[in-house]
């Protein structure tokens, strides 16, 4: 079957990506189903006794009466222990250093976002990488929780603050007031809604368990990071709500001491951001305060716990059953002031509930140190508790409780490590059919190139051979055997072997298939050695520069991938290759007007590239052309060769320039990240005048370059839409208007957004109605062109509205740099279809990182899937999430349709169909690529820090190339018919 070129490479990619979700699928598996299984306080063990009959069969006595958790989002454990927290907290630092509390460094772990943190301190259980997805719409909780139990417990549970709780835990809560964590401008009404509920609550005795979540430090920090001149008063702010809480604790009496809780889901990292794994992110403070602990004398340096610690510390703490997939053990000195039995109790407790929780998940448990230590440690304690119980106080029995009492938090240690280790289980089965479908998929389009770039773009696929082939039914047979096999024998929950046999066959089919059509290919290519359509390498005697740059470039960046360093700084890499391959436009440049040649060759080569070069700068400027003829034009025309080749050599430098104007806009990566860049002062509460200037003048420039390729009504639409983005960043607080210059007030800017979101819809819908006017009615190519560029110049806007108002200089940036190298550097160097994608692909790949985008989930702006909605919305949200972070290569990728399709004059017909399959090759080597490293690297020391993310990014650019690509193939399809 003869194919394009386009639709072949379109199809490759839609099955590479159906071959990542199969990996992914596998790389991150999603957490099982609850069983609704929850410990219950008739399961509690009897105190081992040695054989004799203990008194103590069920759930210690409670140590607190009323708990409240204070949990300030994005609270940074500097922000308390450090500098920070002595100036702005002084109350919290004096509880920490000489009051009645307990110190502690919790350690979170990655993804550092709201929702599995607090799925994390509820559970005791380590959230899969894959949660951070629900963070964006959170589901109910249902595994077992310490809310879940405090409520079975007929604790009275009140809570205020973050919604997110509310949509975890529904119906648990006797009272709650949910605020929407999503609206980043806001920072003071979100916890004024908090507070304002204290005073009343405090009085109060009809709750036992008070939950509170600020969230305004977690605003501040997205907005103007953790040295923002905000930091200060809002950390003042909570140290008041911590002295009005402990003193409303203290001032009611009651039988048992109140415990307050003050903690942080997650921390902030240089940038403001978090969801990475750097120490700010991870490291938050934990803070036990409650009359029931001995006053300090001095400060003591706070030791580091796990985050999942509080759950058991807590239940234990509050008289509850240990939730069942807790993996945290006790903080011993929290619960150290009771008996040394009461003690031994406790950490028993623990010890048994994480030891069902071995036998569970380890086959071999009998064979883990911890769970050795925690049988000796048994022994040990029923010793003890017959001494204890026959009545003998000598120094004996204390230094042996003291030693079980060491032997039990060994034990608890070793066992908690153990349990965290097997977190991260893969379905290697799934990973492996994911890999076999993407490197399948990768070879094909490898060994199809040299045919697919052809003259005509089109090359002979053997679709139905292998339906004719043994090869292809053996494959089959083979792999459904070796499917019984694996399914019949593991002993973990595989993927692949919970679906259908229908949906099994289908991927068995595809798979052999694949690899016949794969031989077949090779033999003919190999085996005959002629192929049927002579290939763009055989038209070139050499490889240029370009070739080689562009050539080693894209096989390099692939090859850095394998390294930690290298990704977590991959923007390094793309910018090095940009500047490099500017380098290398003006080399050429020099080349065509300075290289030694035949004066008359050379003369005639200008002559002849002389009126279209005009017309290139005559339309840029927009004034008439001249007529030829006379002589006057003439004197013109040899006047402005100067003009244009000056133009043409300074384009590079130019450019070269912009590139390293925005590398100063936003710093990103791991090791520059924490520098000071123009971004964060720009978005500093002192310079929103500058601010709001720049972005006046960059709306302005925006509106210039794109409306030359509008219609008038198009035209209109972007002008008013453009003012409606201003109006909209106004109302949300980002810039100010010149006559409002102190004006404060704030606003979610629904109105505004919603106002240019109709003017997008309407340059769309103009768009699309000429492509459907020139692919039904009529074949009139410069009608479908125009669609191509409304539908461009729609998202534009789009991006406009969606970035932050300091990165709109990055939108101007791709705006006039596509500008110049459509009209000087393409125009007059005489590069070819393939070369000028890759040069987009790069541009599009430097330009997400210009952004201020990396491969940490940190740099993510959620806030874009929420401009011009009140509420999530979860189609929206993720819709506008993903093109708000992947704008640069999106423009770039639109931008090269559309010059393909508006230059059918300048380039064959094969032209669009070697754009588009070069395109697809470039996203899909590197993706095949790192599928097989991290393959290797799944036990890498970094693979949840830095490989994970990376995949993820991986696979959406591959979705976000798969839906670009399919423009790309029906416009190269509608061209083929029409011809």
């Amino acid at each position: 079957m003869r194919l394009r070129s386009s639709l072949f490479g379109c199809c490759g990619l839609l099955l590479q990506l159906f071959g990542m979700v199969v990996f992914l699928r596998g790389f991150f598996p999603l957490p099982a189903k609850s069983s609704g299984a929850k410990a219950k306080a008739s399961d509690v063990p009897a105190e081992p006794a040695g054989g004799l009959v203990s008194n103590q069969t069920q759930l210690p006595s409670p140590i607190f009466g009323r708990v409240v958790i204070m949990l300030v989002d994005a609270l940074r454990e500097d922000f308390v222990f450090g500098h920070k927290g002595r100036q702005f907290m002084p109350y919290t630092w004096h509880l920490v250093e000489r009051g009645s509390s307990h110190s502690f460094i919790a350690k979170a772990w990655p993804p550092t976002v709201t929702m599995p943190r607090i799925k994390a301190m509820m559970t005791g259980k380590i959230p899969g990488f894959i949660d951070i997805i629900g963070n964006l719409n959170s589901t109910p909780l249902l595994e077992d929780n310490l809310i879940w139990q405090a409520k079975a417990a007929g604790k009275r549970i009140v809570f205020y603050g973050d919604g997110t709780w509310i949509q975890m835990f529904p119906g648990q809560f006797t009272e709650h007031d949910g605020t929407t964590p999503f609206f980043v401008p806001d920072y003071t009404e979100v916890d004024e809604n908090v507070t304002r509920h204290l005073d009343k609550v405090l009085e109060r005795s009809d709750w036992d368990l008070l939950i509170l979540h600020y969230l305004g430090l977690d605003h501040i920090g997205h907005l103007a990071g953790p040295n923002s001149p905000l930091i200060g008063p809002k950390l003042s702010e909570m140290d008041n709500v911590v002295q009005k809480l402990h003193v409303g604790l203290l001032s009611k009496e009651a039988s048992l001491p109140s415990l307050l809780i003050l903690c942080g889901d997650h921390g902030m990292s240089d940038t403001g951001s978090h969801g990475g794994s750097s120490n700010h992110e991870l490291n938050t403070p934990l803070v036990f305060i409650s009359p029931a602990f001995a006053k300090k004398h001095s400060f003591v340096a706070s030791e580091y716990v796990e985050q999942t610690d509080l759950t058991s510390t807590l239940a234990l703490g509050f008289g509850l059953p240990i939730p069942r997939n807790n993996l945290g053990h006790l903080i011993p000195s929290v619960l150290e002031e009771p008996s040394l039995r009461e003690q031994l109790r406790y950490v028993h407790l623990n010890g048994y509930q994480l030891s069902l929780l071995i036998q569970e998940s380890i086959p071999a448990y009998e064979k883990d140190a911890g769970y050795k230590l925690f049988q000796i440690a048994l022994k040990s304690h029923g010793s003890w508790i017959k001494l204890y119980l026959e009545g003998n106080t000598s120094e004996t029995l204390a230094n042996l409780g003291k030693k079980v009492l060491r032997q039990y938090l060994d034990a608890v240690k070793f066992m908690s490590s153990s349990l965290s280790k097997i977190v991260a289980q893969y379905d290697m089965y799934s990973m492996i059919v994911g890999t076999i479908i993407v490197v399948e998929v990768i070879f094909l389009l490898v060994v199809s190139t040299p045919e697919a770039l052809g003259s005509t773009a089109e090359l002979e696929v053997p679709v139905s051979s292998p339906f004719y082939s043994l090869l292809f039914y053996l494959l089959c047979l083979m792999f459904a055997a070796i499917h019984a096999v694996v399914c019949t024998s593991t002993t973990t929950s595989c993927y692949f072997c919970n679906m259908s046999w229908l949906l099994v066959a289908t991927v068995i089919v595809l798979i052999s298939a694949l690899k016949c059509v794969l031989f077949s290919t090779l033999w003919r290519r190999f085996a005959n050695r002629k192929p049927q359509h002579k290939s763009c390498a055989a038209d070139c005697s050499s490889w240029s520069e370009l070739d080689l740059v562009l050539l080693l470039g894209t096989f390099g960046h692939a090859l850095s991938l394998g390294s930690s360093s290298f990704i977590e700084e991959e923007h390094q890499t793309w910018f090095f290759l940009v500047n490099t391959l500017l380098l290398v436009f003006f080399q050429d440049a020099c080349r065509k007007y300075f290289a030694a040649s035949d004066p008359k060759d050379k003369a005639k080569k200008w002559n002849a590239e002389d009126d279209e070069q005009q017309t290139a700068i005559h339309g840029l400027f927009e004034t008439s052309y001249l007529d030829p003829e006379d002589d006057k034009s003439k004197d013109y025309v040899r006047s402005g060769k100067n003009y244009e080749k000056w133009l043409v050599l300074s384009s590079p430098w130019v450019i070269l320039v912009f590139c390293r104007v925005l590398r100063s806009l936003n710093q990103t990566g791991m090791k520059y990240a924490q520098k000071p860049d123009f971004g964060h002062w720009l978005t500093s509460s002192n310079h929103r005048i500058e601010l709001s200037v720049l972005t006046a003048i960059s709306l302005l420039l925006i509106f210039i370059l794109v409306q030359r390729t509008c219609s008038f009504v198009s035209k209109a639409a972007l002008a008013l839409g453009l003012v409606g983005i201003y109006c909209y960043r106004a109302a949300v607080g980002n810039v100010v208007f010149p006559w409002k210059p102190d004006k404060h007030d704030v606003s979610k800017g629904i109105i505004e957004a919603r106002f240019v979101y109709v003017f997008i819809l309407g340059i769309l819908f103009t768009g699309v109605k000429d492509l459907l006017k020139s692919g039904v009615v009529s074949s009139d190519t410069v009608t479908n062109g125009r669609g191509l560029w409304e539908i461009y110049n729609g998202l534009v806007l789009l991006a406009a509205l969606l970035l932050r108002p300091h990165n709109l200089p990055v939108l101007l940036f791709i705006l006039v740099v596509q500008m110049i190298l459509t009209k000087f550097i393409w125009r007059t160097l005489g590069y070819d279809a393939a070369q000028i994608t890759i040069i987009y692909y790069w541009f599009g790949q430097a330009s997400f990182y210009f952004q201020g985008n990396s491969n940490s989930i940190a740099t993510v702006d959620i806030s874009a899937g929420f401009v011009g909605f009140e509420d999530y919305v979860e189609l929206p949200a993720i819709f506008l999430t993903i093109y708000a972070t992947y704008i640069g290569p999106l423009l770039w990728a639109v931008h090269l349709t559309c010059y393909m399709s508006s230059e059918r004059s300048r380039y064959s017909s094969a032209a669009v169909g070697h754009s588009c399959y070069c395109f697809i090759l470039l996203r899909a080597i590197p993706a095949s690529v790192y599928v097989i490293l991290i393959t290797s690297l799944r036990y890498h020391l970094f693979i949840w820090s830095v490989f994970s993310p990376k995949l993820l990014y991986e696979g959406m650019h591959t979705f976000v190339t798969g839906a670009v690509c399919v423009m790309f193939t029906a416009m190269d399809q509608k061209r083929m018919l029409k011809t």
